[in-house]
């Protein structure tokens, strides 16, 4: 399990001045903890943290943490401003040439892994990426042809379906990546094209922490006791 944690937060200025984004704290606790139980309480048992700006502050609190018994969780710098496909790339001779899960260090969801491994495994792609539809940030006027107003929806999910996160990988992706690659862009666009990309449709809760604004949000989901992250006791 690969979690990418090198990102400066820039929109969430105000906390990150002296701490990485997977650092923001939910509830007392960095968004990355959230992540890293959300696949403990799953199964996995194996991760490995890529590590960027600010790195050392995910080390010592990885360091310091009490994880469960037979859980290996380790850290690995790829370097302040490497990009997040370049951050794969400097960690491939560590994935031991075998299929692996890969998400970033700043969504959390009620996604069950284990569908989205048994997708994954029922077809022959290079990859798999979970897709989701967010919520919209406003208001949506619905309107008839003529211009006239029959009613609003509050805050409705996304007709679109967007990157989530959540990936599984074949050793075979690793070979699109060079050092200055961004995931989202040719290795994962590149796929697509050679129709080798699979999308698995979550349709559960799905929240990033990319503004101030969500990680109210999120920490509002977490102090009235139901998270719908939290899958574990």
């Amino acid at each position: 399990m690969v979690i990418l944690c090198g990102g400066r937060g820039t929109r969430l200025q105000h906390q990150t001045r002296s701490i990485p984004k997977p650092m923001v704290e939910i509830g007392g606790y960095p968004i990355v903890w959230h992540v890293i139980q959300i696949y403990l309480a799953q199964g996995f048992r194996r991760f490995l943290l890529l590590t960027g700006y600010r790195g050392e502050h995910i080390t010592r609190f990885v360091r310091g943490q009490g994880w469960p018994g037979g859980a290996e969780i380790r850290c690995l710098d790829t370097g302040s401003d490497t990009p997040t496909g370049g951050r794969l790339y400097f960690a491939a001779d560590e994935l031991a040439d075998e299929e692996f899960c890969l998400t970033y260090a700043d969504g959390v969801a009620d996604i069950d892994l284990e569908r989205l491994l048994a997708y994954h495994a029922g077809h022959d792609a290079a990859a798999t990426m979970t897709v989701v539809r967010p919520e919209l940030p406003f208001g949506v006027a619905e309107c008839r042809a003529d211009g006239v107003v029959t009613a609003f929806s509050e805050k409705p999910r996304s007709d679109q379906w967007v990157n989530g996160g959540f990936f599984c990988l074949r050793p075979e992706f690793l070979e699109l990546l060079r050092p200055d690659s961004v995931l989202e862009r040719e290795p994962l666009a590149g796929l697509a094209v050679g129709r080798e990309l699979r999308a698995f449709r979550h349709e559960g809760f799905w929240g990033c922490m990319d503004t101030y604004k969500d990680a109210v949000v999120l920490n509002d989901l977490w102090a009235s006791g139901a998270a719908p992250w939290k899958l574990w006791g």
